[in-house]
């Protein structure tokens, strides 16, 4: 160690060393922080220093006066030096230089000034002593220190017992036990004690022994006994009376012996007092602690044996030698444990009320072992009991009850009581939380505790304290929080079944916030019963009984059964309830007896059963799903069917379950949706169901009252509690609008992001569930709050739409309620302003409410959709159509007839029943008159609105459909955002679409063709229906069923479809100018057309319905079956649809019937309900004309025109070319505007091809393969038809065949110029000759024709005398026409008839479709018949319609404007002005000679192509089986028209690229010309001429057959080209 006194300040030591020295000692005495370190440093400082001295370095005098100034640097600096003295004692006492040893002696003795001689005495050697003369003799002192040590350590004390006398002790006894009352002190009896002692030389310990003995027996005497024991104790030993005391415990620590209470209680008072460590008296006690926490142990262990036991299925033999065996266990435990002495005391201890001494024995054991013993528990409650008094005498007692007062402890020393909240937190808590679940011996502790804590949470919540205050009472609050979890909770669970407990508790838990409440529950749930040996008995108890119960609950013994469930609930809730909901989860029929027999429950209980179903519904662990994927689970159902019930017999909170339900919302979950769903329907008394019969729905179309009485299955009373009670809680906790908002999003969100890898019959579950709840609890919303509430949460549309991103649907139904709330609060606040009763200025103050209330919302919409919709129909037609409903438009009168009739019923019924008595009677009629009263009131309301509304939409409907464009535009617009949308939201709506149409139509719209719109929602079904899911298609059957029944209406009668239809402009055929809606009544659609185009629509619904059941996939079968149940009632009517129909069901139920089983369910059903409408059923003569006689107008037009899904006919095209202007010549534009009605009148007329036109002819020939005997009478018929219809004038005859030809080569043109852009058939040069000769003799033909017609023309008579004649050419060229086909049959207009009888060769037949594809298949009818193929590749024009459904309407669109470019073009080529007549027929000659030459060539040119394709190709050789297997389908007929269309056009691919597409865009122009040509050619070999030679038509059918088999290389080519792609 190195040196801290250096030489130099030795031998400097006056200049500088003294100074230097001194300030080392005092900076090492400053170093106060580290007390070791600077005891060895100074140390070693002061011994260099001492050892300079006694090397001689230094003068002791020197030394001694240095050392006299540091030792006052610090206290213990003597010692310091002392020690230092000591070892250098000890080192110069061996050395041999005797002046060291001098020089030592002389140092200490200067030193002895500052050094005191005891602490010499002890630190130096006695030698030293006394050379230093500060003992007299070494060793005499020697010898002294051994006697003092012998006698202090090894000698014993005797007490001569013989010299002892007992009457000593006798007097001891005396004087101890003498009335202590009066001025008796305890001193004057400790002097005669020591005189006793002294006299009778009595043994001082037995003395106190005996002290302590009469203490015991005088117990009320503490404040005597305490201070004698005190005073006695300064007389003995500290350790004696511990020893005494524990010499007493260990007396009775035999196994037999009980130490006495008095013992313990003496022993607690000397604790409390500090007369006595309880350190040294513990050691004293038994059990061991060790023992303590075995026992523990194994009470624990017993715990879970007896649980174990009890979940065990034991059988029968085994039970008998079980209940043995215990019963021996039971025995062997009732003999007596030993006693725990550690236990007496700490009872004693609590007693007195010393509970820091308590505090510490119980934190020596296991945690709540103590209190386990009844007796702790009990002491520790009556000093909590003690504690709380006066706080609970000033803020606990309820009002009115009295309450047994406590009094105080006597003893100063017991802990203080508590006057405020902030008392209870320094004793009281800690105490209960010692107690834990042993709280439950004191219920009255237990009751004031809860009251403390009730009104402790008054205070709490109440505002107004300083922010010191709020902290204060923050934690006290968190303290609360924990004794309730730790005390009165498990404590509850202890209680032999205390229902007031429950209720008091309830009193404290309301006051919490339900998120704190369900957080305590789940700990009591799921921790505290597992915290100690008797909460997991009583757990495993509790599962028992709750078995016992529950194999017994039947509907029968519902009262028994909950009564007893009520007494196991109000101690262990969570126990019980988690076990119901389990067995619930499992047998659905339990939900029912379960729900009525929960009528003994607490309020806490109640929402206890709250925290545990949402528990239950958020458990991890289940599967939402079920293992097929494709349904809801069984459990998840059962659960949210037992809310609804649940929730709405009981008065629970509900707030915990709707935000769970908004949670599982945010988080992107819906099948919990389920939930709200069943408490919106139970509680609220609002069904959703798509099972309404049409009555329910009618009657859901009246007001409140009609709606209840009508409308829903199961009579719903008594839901204004529980529909308050709902309302109330969406209200308090702001639930209702968010969980509008988070449904109308999660729709979307099912789709897009929950659907994901799920079933699609799951996913459209989901769908339909979010929906419906959705609707529900918007209904919900509207009937129940208050029109302030409404207004101040619904935000306005555009809002909802843009900030929140809500569906357009969704975002007015929500804002719907809305606009009525303010209509009518306007109108009544209009009505008291001005007095004025007359019809006429009510009507004018509801117009002026609804524009103040609307004009806002018309402005809002605009932002909707892209400005371009609002071309067509206005902001205003649009928030009319979206804002009305059902109770604007109609009033269902037969639903209140109904009603009013059922009542008089049941009043008659009152009136004949004679056992009722008759207050009763008098009462149900009453109820029964008022019911009536209020419906009679109610339908004459309804009855005045409706015709209010009506006014109103009279004067807005002028400027409702503005039709910029056209007006397929406008209706395309209508359909794709109003009808669509809306048709699909609910059933009611459903119908309400249907109604509008029919309003709009009604109302006479301007710019509205009612045609056109039916047409449309007709026409192509496929797509809207394949879109849908389950419960949308039902909603879409419905809305197909409505408009079906108006079209049916009017087809029954012509006198009704004249009132109704004849003068309307929505049946106007010719579109003109937007302008101009008048015009003559040639306009018009007459009656038999439109039971034409009734029947086209029937067979579109037909085609549209065999497709869908023909594709094979689940959505369309289903959706098609559900939307053909619907419209049952109306469709089919025509008796060879319906079979057709039948055969197809028929098929789907055979396919089926193993793969899937809800599919063959709903055929079948259907399959009956359509046998069951066969009688109704009528031929198709019957039910239109099949060859109607001359007439106005013609339904060519809406055959072609919106027939084609928005396809405008050639006649359409007319009038758009007339509107457009083209630049034309005038006259000649003027001669064909004139004669276009007769144009199409006499295509009609003359062909019945028109409609093969479209795609709807033989394509389904398999349909009906089985009819050729009734085909072939069918058609001889129509030739009787023919002959007896008069034909047209010979002007409209000349007008119309050359319209007819111009017709079909603008039809053929506008079908051709799509197909080829999909198409991509190369045709070689000699094809393309070909059709040049084609071309040109079928024009010599034309012009052949039209002379002869135009010659024909003259008188009226001439013209009348013709026409028959003309009739008959034309069924003998049909006939010739047939026979040279080898029988090819001519279809009827719209007939499914095959037009190919199996005999036919394979030959005819592939000609037969390559005319199909050429001639008939529309761009919009290959599409329909791809079905959803075509959907991905579809573009969509609307981008901010955020619905997905409407893709056909969007399709259609494009298709219809693609058309309209290429029909204007070919148009304009094909209306140049004709070259002279005569110039023609030699041009047409010329042609006719060449393009047979060049047709021989072809042929050559064909074989040798045919030959090499062979060769290249091998591909082909795949493909050719596929093509043979199609054709034997198709020859048997089991192939339908999507077969057709499919196997014949690899155009049709949607893998198409826009390359492609371009490409033959630009191939095609080339040959638009030719195409044109081919398919007149087509079409005039159906009607053919009288002068063309045999010979001619043989050779041209040979060369048809020659390209078709061409045609049909080229195809498989193609499509082996495809496949190379």
């Amino acid at each position: 160690m190195a040196a801290l006194l250096p030489g130099e300040w030795i031998k400097n030591w006056e200049k500088g060393g003294k100074s230097e020295f001194v300030q080392l000692c005092r900076a090492l005495s400053e170093n106060k922080n580290h007390d070791v370190g600077f005891r060895a440093d100074i140390q070693q400082a002061l011994y260099e220093l001492a050892y300079h001295v006694v090397r001689g370095n230094l003068k002791h005098d020197q030394a001694s006066n240095v050392l006299g100034d540091v030792i006052e640097f610090r206290e213990d600096m003597p010692s310091i030096l002392a020690d230092v003295f000591c070892i250098l004692d000890i080192e110069t006492s061996c050395l041999e230089e005797k002046n060291k040893r001098d020089h030592f002696t002389q140092l200490v003795l200067a030193c002895l000034y500052l050094v005191s001689d005891t602490v010499l005495k002890e630190r130096l050697d006695p030698e030293t002593l006394e050379s230093l003369g500060l003992i007299k003799q070494s060793q005499q002192f020697n010898q002294k220190s051994v006697k003092i040590k012998t006698k202090l350590f090894y000698k014993q004390q005797k007490f001569n017992l013989l010299r002892e006398e007992n009457e000593g002790y006798a007097k001891l006894i005396a004087e101890l036990g003498q009335d202590l009352s009066g001025n008796m002190t305890s001193d004057l009896i400790l002097e005669n004690i020591k005189s006793l002692i002294g006299c009778f030389n009595l043994d001082p310990n037995r003395v106190l022994d005996i002290i302590l003995e009469v203490y015991e027996c005088r117990p009320e005497y503490d404040d005597f006994f305490v201070p004698l024991i005190e005073s006695y104790m300064y007389m003995c030993e500290p350790q004696t009376l511990c020893h005494i005391l524990g010499f007493k415990f260990k007396f009775y620590q035999d196994p037999s012996g009980e130490t006495p209470s008095s013992l313990y209680r003496v022993a607690a008072v000397l604790l409390q007092h500090n007369l006595i460590d309880l350190e040294d008296l513990y050691v004293h006690l038994l059990p061991g602690d060790n023992a303590i926490t075995e026992e523990h142990r194994r009470e624990i262990v017993e715990a879970k044996q007896i649980v174990r036991k009890l979940t065990m299925v034991v059988l029968s033999s085994e039970k008998t030698e079980e209940k043995e065996k215990e019963k021996e266990k039971e025995e062997e435990k009732t003999e007596k444990p030993p006693d725990n002495q550690k236990l007496g005391l700490l009872e004693a201890l609590l007693k007195i009320g010393d509970w820091h001494h308590a505090q510490s024995i119980m934190d020596q054991m296991p945690p709540f072992y103590a209190t386990s013993h009844k007796p702790i528990a009990v002491a520790l409650c009556q000093l909590v009991h003690v504690t709380i008094e006066p706080l609970y005498r000033r803020v606990g007692v309820p009002k009115g009850a009295k309450g047994s007062p406590i009094s105080s402890l006597p003893n100063k020393r017991a802990p203080k009581q508590a006057e405020s909240f902030e008392e209870l937190r320094k004793e009281v808590f800690s105490m209960l939380c010692y107690l834990g679940p042993h709280l439950s011996h004191d219920p009255i502790l237990f009751a004031k505790v809860v009251r403390l804590g009730k009104a402790f949470m008054k205070e709490f919540q109440s505002d107004g304290s300083k922010q010191e205050d709020k902290e204060k009472m923050e934690t006290l609050f968190s303290c609360l929080l924990s004794i309730t979890d730790q005390v009165l909770l498990p404590s509850l669970s202890l209680m032999d079944c205390n229902a007031c407990m429950s209720e008091e508790l309830w009193g404290m838990f309301k006051t919490f916030p339900y998120q704190y409440r369900y957080r305590l529950y789940g700990q009591w749930k799921n921790e505290t019963y597992n915290s100690h040996p008797l909460l997991v008995k009583v757990k495993a108890q509790t599962i028992d009984r709750a078995k016992y119960i529950m194999k017994r609950l039947t509907k029968e013994n519902v009262k028994p059964s909950g009564r007893q469930i009520g007494k196991l609930s109000h101690s262990n809730p969570t126990i019980l309830f988690d076990y119901i909901l389990s067995q619930i989860q499992k047998y659905d029929n339990l939900i029912t007896p379960v729900v009525d027999s929960l009528k003994y429950l607490t309020s806490l209980n109640y929402d206890v059963l709250a925290y545990c179903i949402i528990e239950a519904l958020a458990n991890p662990e289940k599967e939402r799903m079920k293992h097929d994927d494709t349904t809801i689970s069984s459990w998840l159902q059962s659960l949210a069917s037992f809310c609804g019930a649940v929730f709405r017999k009981y008065p629970i909170e509900l707030a915990g379950l709707l935000q769970y339900v908004a949670n599982q919302l945010k988080a992107g979950k819906s099948f919990d949706l389920l939930i709200l769903k069943e408490v919106v329907q139970k509680m609220a008394g609002i069904e959703i169901t798509e099972e309404m019969t049409m009555e329910q729905l009618e009657a859901m179309t009246g007001g409140e009252q009609l709606k209840a009485e009508g409308g829903y299955f199961g009579q719903i009373r008594n839901t204004k509690k529980s529909s308050q009670r709902l309302k109330d809680a969406l209200l308090d906790h702001d639930l209702a609008l968010p969980l509008c908002l988070l449904m109308a999003q999660q729709r979307n969100g099912v789709i897009f992001q929950e659907g994901g890898e799920k079933h699609l019959k799951l996913v459209g579950k989901l769908y339909d569930q979010c929906h419906d709840t959705l609707v529900q609890f918007g209904g919900f919303l509207a009937s129940n709050l208050s029109t302030e509430d409404y207004i101040k949460r619904v935000p306005s549309i555009d809002v909802l739409c843009n900030e929140f991103h809500t569906p357009h649907d969704a975002a007015f139904f929500l804002s719907r309620p809305m606009y009525a709330h303010h209509i009518s609060s306007k109108y009544d606040e209009l009505k008291k302003a001005e007095k004025g009763n007359k019809q006429q200025h009510k009507v004018h103050k509801y117009i002026t409410s609804c524009e103040l209330v609307m004009a806002p919302v018309h402005e809002a919409v605009i932002s909707l959709h892209l400005p371009k919709v609002w071309d067509d129909i206005s902001p205003q037609f649009y928030a009319t159509f979206w804002s009305l409903t059902m109770y604007d438009l109609a009033v269902p009168h037969s639903s209140y007839d109904r009603e009013v009739n059922k009542l008089k019923v049941q009043m008659k019924a009152i009136d004949d029943n004679q056992e009722m008595p008759p207050n009763k009677k008098k009462k149900e009629k009453e109820r029964c008159t008022a019911l009536q009263d209020k419906l009679l009131e109610e339908e004459k309301k309804q009855l005045e609105h409706v015709q209010r509304v009506l006014q109103r939409l009279k004067l807005e409907k002028d400027n409702w459909l503005l039709a910029k464009s056209t007006k397929n535009e406008t209706i395309t617009k209508f359909l794709q955002l109003c009808i669509f949308p809306r048709c699909i939201f609910s059933a009611i709506d459903a119908v309400y679409c249907a109604h509008f149409v029919e309003l709009v139509h009604q109302q006479k719209t301007p710019n509205f063709s009612t045609l056109l719109c039916y047409d449309r929602v007709f026409s192509d079904i496929i797509y809207t229906v394949a879109s849908c899911t389950e419960n949308e298609a039902s909603r879409y059957g419905r809305f197909l069923c409505c408009m079906l029944e108006t079209v049916t209406r009017w087809h029954s009668d012509r006198v009704i479809y004249e009132k109704e239809c004849g003068n309307y402009p929505g049946f106007l055929t010719i579109l003109r100018a937007t302008g101009f809606d008048g015009g003559n009544k040639a306009d018009q659609l007459d009656y038999e057309n439109f039971r034409h185009v009734v029947h086209k629509w029937h067979y579109k619904l037909t085609k549209a319905s065999v497709h869908c059941l023909e594709t094979g996939e689940y959505t369309h079968i289903r959706n098609i079956l559900i939307v053909l149940t619907k419209i049952l009632p109306w469709y089919p009517k025509v008796l060879n649809l319906g079979q057709a129909l039948e055969r197809r069901v028929h098929k789907i139920c055979q396919e089926e019937k193993e793969k899937r089983p809800d599919l063959y369910a709903l055929a079948m059903g259907y399959s009956g309900q359509l046998k069951s409408r066969k009688p109704f059923m009528i031929p198709e003569n019957e039910f239109h004309h099949k060859d109607p006689p001359a007439r106005n107008a013609v339904p060519a037009t809406v055959q072609n025109g919106p027939g084609g899904a928005g396809m405008p006919t050639s006649l359409t095209i007319n009038t758009v070319r007339l509107e457009e202007g083209t630049t034309e010549e005038t006259d000649k534009l003027k001669e064909k505007s004139q004669g276009v009605v007769k144009v199409i009148n006499k295509t009609v007329n003359a062909t019945p091809k028109v409609t093969t036109s479209n795609g709807n002819s033989a394509s389904n020939s398999k349909i009906i393969k089985e009819k050729d005997d009734k085909e072939k009478s069918g058609k001889e018929k129509d030739k009787e038809k023919k002959d007896k219809t008069p034909a047209a004038t010979p002007e409209m005859k000349a007008l119309g065949k050359d319209g007819k030809e111009k017709l079909k080569e603008e039809r053929a043109n506008k079908e051709e110029k799509p197909r080829e852009i999909k198409e991509k058939t190369p045709k070689s040069d000699k094809e393309k000759e070909k059709v040049k000769k084609e071309e040109k003799a079928s024009k010599e033909e034309k012009s052949k024709t039209v002379v002869t017609i135009i010659e024909s023309k003259s008188t009226a008579e001439k013209e009348r005398e013709k026409e028959p004649s003309r009739e008959r050419d034309l069924s003998k060229e049909m006939k010739s026409k047939e026979n040279a086909k080898g029988g090819e049959k001519v279809p009827v207009a719209g007939s499914l008839k095959s037009p190919v009888p199996r005999s036919e060769t394979s030959e005819s037949e592939r000609e037969q479709k390559r005319r199909k594809v050429d001639t008939h298949s529309s761009p919009s009818h290959s599409s329909t018949v791809k079905g959803t193929a075509v959907l991905p590749k579809v573009p969509l024009v609307s981008e901010n319609y955020s619905s997905s459904r409407v893709i056909s309407v969007h399709f259609l669109q494009d298709n219809l404007n693609e058309l309209k470019d290429s029909s204007a073009k070919h148009y304009i080529n094909h209306t140049t002005p004709t070259l002279s007549k005569s110039k023609e027929r030699e041009v047409e000659k010329k042609d006719l000679d060449k393009s047979r030459e060049r047709s021989r060539e072809r042929e050559k040119k064909d074989e040798k192509d045919r030959k090499d394709r062979k060769r290249d190709h091998s591909n082909n050789d795949r493909e050719v089986p596929q093509d043979s297997t199609k054709r034997r389908k198709e020859e048997n007929g089991t192939t339908g028209s999507s077969k057709h269309s499919k196997s014949e056009s690899p155009s049709d691919s949607p893998r198409l690229n826009e390359k492609e597409k371009e490409k033959s865009k630009s191939k095609s122009s080339g040959k638009e010309k030719g195409d044109s040509i081919k398919a007149e050619k087509m079409e005039k070999s159906s009607s053919g001429s009288k002068k063309e030679s045999r010979h001619d038509k043989e050779k041209a059918e040979k060369k048809e057959k020659r390209d078709s088999t061409g045609g049909k290389e080229e195809k498989k080519h193609h499509k082996s080209s495809d496949k190379h792609r």
